[in-house]
């Protein structure tokens, strides 16, 4: 269960969004994303705030995505960013986080993700999935040539579910992330516990 990253997207959430993130806390995921790119940085960082505190509460990770300065001002030492982002940030910027992520779309991006300084990337899309309708997934082949090419972890993302899983596993990845799942099964505690 620590290697699943699960990505927030609260109009997916059939209930109170804070009442299911701490529903996803408590089941102890390696990570949560709290990327909510649609807001105004005032609205993100109000959100942030109860979300962090939820995930301290429960000792669970956040992770604030895009909201570089929204990080700085709350002292979240962890981001995740889209690489175009992640390039516009000088160095001093970005070595202010001890964990920095940064979504990936090929070999050449992972590659220059970590000589960026990124801890760790997420690479996709690996499977067919609704977020992505009419797009091909990229697939395994594309997952393993990633994960081949860089050092640092790589989670797969995009169409992840408990019966696909294991074979972004066996392709070298260190974890998987989730999104449509997480926000919308029935209990985030019995739908992580099938990952396994």
């Amino acid at each position: 269960m620590s290697d699943i990253i699960c990505i927030t997207n609260r109009r997916l959430c059939k209930e109170d969004f804070l009442l299911r993130i701490k529903k996803i806390a408590a089941a102890r995921p390696a990570a949560i994303i709290l990327r909510e790119k649609d807001l105004s940085p005032s609205e993100y960082g109000e959100l942030a705030e109860s979300v962090i505190k939820i995930c301290k509460e429960y000792h669970t990770d956040c992770i604030l995505h895009s909201f570089y300065g929204i990080a700085v001002k709350l002292g979240i030492s962890a981001i995740h960013m889209p690489l175009t982002a992640l390039k516009n940030l000088s160095e001093k910027e970005r070595k202010a986080f001890n964990v920095l992520g940064a979504s990936c779309h090929s070999r050449e991006d992972a590659v220059c993700a970590e000589k960026l300084g990124c801890t760790y990337v997420t690479a996709g899309h690996i499977f067919e999935t609704d977020c992505k309708r009419g797009l091909p997934a990229r697939g395994i082949e594309f997952l393993r040539e990633v994960c081949g090419s860089v050092s640092i972890p790589v989670y797969a993302i995009g169409g992840i579910n408990p019966s696909n899983f294991k074979l972004a596993l066996e392709a070298g990845a260190k974890g998987v992330c989730v999104m449509s799942g997480g926000m919308t099964c029935r209990a985030p505690q019995e739908y992580f516990e099938n990952f396994s």
